[in-house]
């Protein structure tokens, strides 16, 4: 399974970007996919962001994102997008989709160590 993550870019304080992130290659036979969006600012760790269930119909947000942030997904493309309103500097980072391999319906997976697949990260930058 490959993940290519797109829709990063330069936003001043306050603006909105959209990510996306397809999957696509071997599929995950048999299972369906659970989302993960995570980010890493530098010289910090790599943080939860955001997860949606394989149904999309649980979903998990970050405190520091929450209320700004909107996750949702298009099973039919094997998609995950992250909609990112309200932008503030500290949301600079590179922002990284996760998927998982799951039975699971309405599972949301918060840590890292739970996704078999990454993307490659996209820079959102935002200007104060």
């Amino acid at each position: 399974v490959q993940l290519q993550a797109s829709g990063g870019g330069l936003v001043q304080a306050g603006g909105s970007l959209s990510l996306s992130c397809a999957a696509s290659g071997s599929t995950l036979s048999g299972y369906g996919i659970a989302w993960g969006w995570f980010r890493q600012a530098p010289g910090k760790e790599r943080e939860f962001v955001s997860a949606i269930s394989r149904s999309g119909g649980s979903a998990s947000y970050a405190d520091s994102v929450k209320g700004r942030f909107t996750v949702s997904r298009d099973n039919a493309k094997n998609t995950v997008y992250l909609q990112m309103n309200s932008l503030k500097p500290e949301d600079t980072a590179v922002h990284y989709c996760a998927a998982k391999g799951t039975f699971y319906s309405n599972v949301y997976y918060r840590r890292s160590n739970d996704y078999d697949y990454w993307g490659q990260g996209t820079l959102v930058t935002v200007s104060s």
